[in-house]
């Protein structure tokens, strides 16, 4: 498989329909084909892991051969150079979020660049930050809980940020962690608590929409089955 043919798939899969419908999902994506994940999903297991054919799809600038390229990419080839290039590329959450989830969180250098992330002014860059932290707490089995409580500190300074996919993502980090163990689960929860009292508006929305999550009945029981196996 070739970007040309890569490429001439997409074209030949995608709709009109779809294109118009990545609008209603808060998706901005100047370029798209309108290839629904599914197919997009199958298609990368047809090609496999081909590290030069991520890159090459990347430079295209069409969404979704970028979303096709964190598919085929290959996680432990990623540098750091790569990994900050294609994340100042980001311009909507939908690539920005697919890239963490099936890609980034996989490689070794996840952690260090979450806390990078976290701190640039860039609103998309910030949000991998944060979204990089809550895939690290979803898919990361043998981290400590002391190494995801160390994200906490730069979680409670993301809450600050007033734009909206940032608040968004550091809601979702804060909500993961507090997923992972009784010990975390308290921590986010004091957490949210503090920050829903805060005078600024982000800090009051992170805080209760993560307790929204992590004081419900189904989230409690499945942290205490999770820390009981533990």
């Amino acid at each position: 498989m070739n970007e040309r043919e890569a490429l001439a798939w997409l074209k030949r899969t995608g709709t009109k329909r779809n294109v118009a419908g990545l609008a209603r999902y808060g998706i901005v994506a100047p370029r798209a084909f309108g290839v629904s994940v599914g197919p997009l999903r199958t298609f990368a297991k047809r090609i496999g892991t081909d590290h030069a054919l991520a890159a090459a799809l990347w430079k295209t600038g069409w969404y979704e051969a970028r979303l096709l390229a964190t598919m085929v990419a290959d996680p432990q080839r990623l540098t750091v150079r790569q990994m900050n290039a294609w994340a100042a590329d980001f311009d909507n959450w939908g690539i920005c979020d697919t890239a963490c989830f099936v890609l980034f969180d996989r490689s070794p250098l996840a952690w260090e660049r979450a806390r990078a992330w976290s701190r640039s002014p860039r609103e998309f860059v910030k949000r991998a930050g944060f979204a990089l932290m809550a895939c690290l707490a979803g898919h990361d089995k043998t981290a400590a809980d002391a190494k995801l409580a160390a994200f906490l500190p730069l979680i409670e300074k993301g809450a600050q940020d007033e734009r909206n996919f940032v608040k968004k993502g550091v809601s979702w980090a804060l909500r993961r962690i507090g997923h992972r163990s009784r010990g975390l689960h308290a921590a986010a929860v004091a957490m949210a608590r503090q920050l829903a009292e805060s005078e600024t508006p982000s800090c009051r929305w992170v805080g209760k929409d993560t307790l929204r999550d992590l004081e419900r009945p189904a989230v409690r029981a499945r942290v205490a089955r999770t820390s009981a196996r533990i």
